[in-house]
């Protein structure tokens, strides 16, 4: 690099992370404490939170709507608990970057106070992994840290700092100008490469031969904004489109040929569709055992095509798959011009069209069920009714998600779904993060009485920060997924079977009032609509507590007889 007046690490770092538009850090104290002071000078928003994984969170909430890597520290003691936080970014591809600070080389293995190797923690929830010892170091450690995230299939990165608090990169100087490459700037993904024309070949004859194509898009389809190339695609090959959790919204949810979330935390007859297609094609979709239910939709024997930026994936499930190796919304354009607009039999998507409308009919009276304690497939109804058209919509994992991706529906045009990729508790703390990259746009949040207790204490956050949400607490005082198993497991067992799963009640729109924010209290279905409404009216966040039925269940996955 070319050189330049020399500054200090910490003016370097601020001004870097200021010229590739981060608008928002998430942080605990103590670290990077001059960084932090120079980001004030420069409009970037410090958001500390309470506790190391809540600012993980944050950060991957920011990262998913921002479309590009977010920022999250912590000093050294607090190093586990970061990449704690950082499961879920690495689970759903997400590029946040933690910078921890790390005690000095000599004093590593002399037993320093609460020092532990920091490396092993991080290897396994990120992409990258590195020391900066000094502040020389730095500027190449932090390119490759942002090229490493965004690159491929996304993900988390992790500088360790040297001193505690980072101080030594901090107070060395910098003989470089500020980090600005144009990769760091755009959107997801950077790089779109193509694959060869004689791929793209065999997999449109493929695709055309086969009379029953079934679609199921994931979260690198929804990152390469893949959604109209998508769509073109189904539409000329009368094929369903099935996604991921973290596809969903990818394109409109009530069009004919989406037929929902596949796996095993589908509806009955998303399953049923996919399974019953002679022909899978996967895009930007990691063949987990969630979006497979177990690797039993499609049955492991099914033709497949998949289209994923990560070669690792091309195959990795399923052993019958002719891979193709691209970014999903360039691969996409050029199948559809291999495809092109001959005659099709679309009896298979009007099959399909058809499964779905009448499973639309058979819940159509449970959205609209008027029972109290409140069905939670109320409550999607009401956030169907109310989210604005460029809402955003986060659930967490469990029963929350199954709800959300289920029953409510998305415009595939400016409304945005995120959902846990596994972490109870992370809903919260990333509706925020996402609310700091979406300021104009609305966010509704859905999380549980036990999710939300993971991190009350980010309400004093949201109060002190200004950020504001629609918090609605599905609050059935109890963990509600699991409760008809533990009661089935206990039997005639002595012992109360409410110790294992049950708590509260707790009215949380009393806690929210402790914390100075506004409280709604719902215990009517005709009550949920107008709260709703109020809340996101609110420039503050709102918590909308829902009194619920721990009884009700959610939609059900389908498996084939024996499977």
């Amino acid at each position: 690099m070319a050189a330049a007046e020399p500054i200090t690490g910490a003016e370097f770092f601020a001004r870097s992370l200021a010229a590739n538009g981060t608008t928002h850090v998430f942080f605990i104290d103590a670290v990077l404490r001059r960084t932090l002071i120079e980001l004030g000078t420069l409009g970037v928003e410090r958001v500390l939170g309470h506790s190391e994984k809540a600012v993980a969170y944050m950060a991957d909430g920011y990262a998913r709507i921002a479309g590009k890597p977010a920022v999250c520290f912590a000093q050294s003691v607090g190093a586990a608990n970061l990449a704690s936080g950082l499961q879920d970014a690495y689970l759903a591809n997400t590029p946040v970057i933690a910078f921890t600070g790390r005690k000095q080389p000599f004093m590593q293995d002399r037993n320093a106070y609460q020092e532990i190797p920091h490396q092993p923690m991080f290897s396994s929830v990120t992409k990258f992994s590195a020391f900066a010892e000094s502040a020389a170091d730095f500027p190449r450690i932090m390119r490759q840290a942002w090229r490493v995230s965004m690159t491929g299939a996304p993900g988390p990165a992790h500088i360790d700092m040297n001193g505690l608090q980072a101080e030594v990169i901090e107070s060395g100087m910098v003989a470089e100008a500020p980090v600005a490459e144009p990769v760091f700037q755009m959107k997801m993904p950077p790089h779109r490469p193509c694959p060869p024309d004689d791929d793209i070949a065999r997999a449109a004859a493929a695709l055309r031969a086969a009379k029953k194509v079934a679609i199921v898009a994931g979260t690198g389809a929804l990152q390469s904004q893949a959604g109209k190339e998508l769509l073109a695609l189904a539409e000329a090959l009368g094929a369903p489109i099935a996604t991921s959790l973290g596809g969903r919204g990818i394109v409109p949810t009530r069009h004919r040929l989406s037929v929902g979330c596949a796996g095993n935390y589908a509806a009955p007859p998303t399953n049923k569709i996919v399974h019953t297609a002679e022909l899978v094609l996967f895009v930007g979709c990691h063949t987990g055992d969630q979006v497979t239910h177990t690797w039993r939709i499609p049955a492991i024997d099914t033709p497949c095509v998949q289209i994923d930026i990560d070669p690792r994936e091309l195959g990795r499930s399923y052993p019958n798959t002719l891979g193709l190796m691209g970014d999903p919304k360039v691969t996409l354009a050029k199948l559809v011009e291999a495809v092109g607009k001959g005659a099709r039999d679309m009896a298979f998507g009007d099959w399909a069209a058809g499964v779905m409308a009448d499973w639309r009919r058979e819940r159509a009276p449970f959205l609209a069920n008027g029972s109290v304690p409140i069905w939670p497939d109320r409550i999607c109804e009401e956030i169907n009714r109310t989210l604005p058209h460029d809402g955003i919509l986060v659930a967490d994992t469990g029963y929350s998600s199954i709800w959300t991706s289920t029953l409510a529906e998305m415009n595939g045009e400016g409304q945005t779904y995120l959902r846990a990729a596994g972490s109870l508790g992370w809903s919260f703390p990333a509706a925020l993060g996402a609310k700091c990259a979406a300021p104009n746009r609305k966010v509704v949040c859905w999380t549980g009485d036990g999710a939300i207790y993971y991190h009350l204490t980010e309400l004093e956050t949201a109060k002190r920060r200004g950020i504001a949400i629609t918090l609605i607490v599905n609050n059935n005082s109890g963990f509600g997924q699991g409760w008809p198993n533990i009661q089935r497991q206990q039997g005639n067992k002595p012992g109360d079977v409410r110790e294992l799963v049950r708590f509260g009640p707790t009215n949380f729109a009393d806690v929210a009032k402790v914390f100075g924010l506004r409280g709604i209290r719902v215990e009517d279905p005709s009550q949920l609509g107008p709260a709703l409404k109020e809340a996101m009216a609110s420039d503050e966040t709102v918590i909308v507590d829902v009194a619920t039925d721990i009884d009700c269940r959610a939609p059900e996955p389908w498996l084939p007889p024996g499977a």
